[in-house]
């Protein structure tokens, strides 16, 4: 399956970004397209691929294994233009995921689809996820690393210990009476 984490689209802005980091007021992105780097503050209104889903007539299908099914069927190109016709943009949808809920999903819908779609294929971030162990591996050698760093900056060094909000405190001194 295709993987989409850290890739998002934000609301009233075309075409996807990539998150870089986490800032005071919000977040960092980066353009696919584009590659321009941007802070978008914490009350704009972003939705993260991995979280989309598309109606179906049973279960929503995850928006991941829409694009994969794409991706499959056209053996890593192109799909068809998010431009096109009404009723050729119907009939590829309906050829990727047949079972979908034509009362719930409109074509805008499926528009923007192929066109987030061909925004990852041609930046080149249509990857399959990795196994499951490299991640849980991956978690524990992170989780391993984060003991020791907490280990040692809880270490007693001497005069003056560090707090995990950053403020100095003098160790062995006891502030008595009231200012």
């Amino acid at each position: 399956m295709i993987d989409l984490t850290g890739i998002i689209s934000i609301s009233g802005q075309p075409g996807l970004y990539k998150i870089i980091a986490q800032s005071k007021n919000g977040i960092i992105i980066e353009g696919l397209s584009d590659k321009k780097r941007s802070n978008i503050y914490s009350s704009t209104k972003v939705s993260t691929l991995a979280d989309i889903g598309m109606y179906t007539t049973g279960e929503d299908k995850p928006i991941e294994e829409i694009i994969t099914a794409i991706f499959e069927k056209e053996k890593g190109g192109p799909c068809v233009n998010h431009k096109a016709d009404d009723k050729e943009i119907e009939a590829y949808f309906k050829s990727i995921l047949p079972d979908y809920d034509k009362e719930r999903v409109y074509v805008s819908n499926m528009r923007k689809l192929f066109s987030w779609y061909t925004i990852l294929q041609t930046t080149g971030n249509l990857k399959e996820k990795e196994e499951k162990k490299d991640a849980a591996e991956e978690t524990k050698v992170v989780k391993a690393e984060t003991k020791k760093v907490a280990a040692k900056t809880t270490k007693d060094t001497g005069k003056n210990v560090k707090t995990s909000a950053g403020v100095k405190k003098a160790a062995g001194v006891r502030k008595t009476g009231s200012a």
